[in-house]
């Protein structure tokens, strides 16, 4: 199911945010990623952010910013299981227009066939 994140959603949603930068952009810092955990938390909170949950557990979301997406995560036991598709194509029959950037270095990003 994929609905809007409620407050009380913030913490896995902020575990799974932490947990993917650190796997996905090797290439930056991992204190970086560290130093702006609580700033994140706040600012998903006022962001328009989607979950999507299976038994009652989080297991990714999007977070958008008008019609740019500024991130898709997916916890990763749950990576490659179709969940960031799923958000992305619920997110299209919201938005008339979505734009997304990635690392050029995230070459898992870059190889998904998620934006097809």
């Amino acid at each position: 199911m994929i609905r809007k994140l409620q407050k009380a959603d913030i913490n896995r949603v902020a575990d799974i945010w932490l947990d993917t930068n650190l796997k996905a952009h090797y290439f930056i810092p991992a204190q970086y990623w560290k130093n702006n955990f609580e700033l994140v938390k706040d600012m998903l909170m006022q962001a328009e952010v989607y979950v999507y949950e299976k038994n009652q557990e989080i297991q990714g979301f999007i977070g958008l910013n008008g019609e740019y997406i500024e991130g898709i995560f997916v916890s990763e036991q749950m990576q490659s299981k179709g969940i960031g598709k799923l958000l992305l194509h619920d997110i299209m029959d919201k938005k008339a227009k979505l734009i997304l950037n990635v690392y050029q270095k995230n070459t898992r990003a870059m190889k998904s066939n998620l934006f097809i």
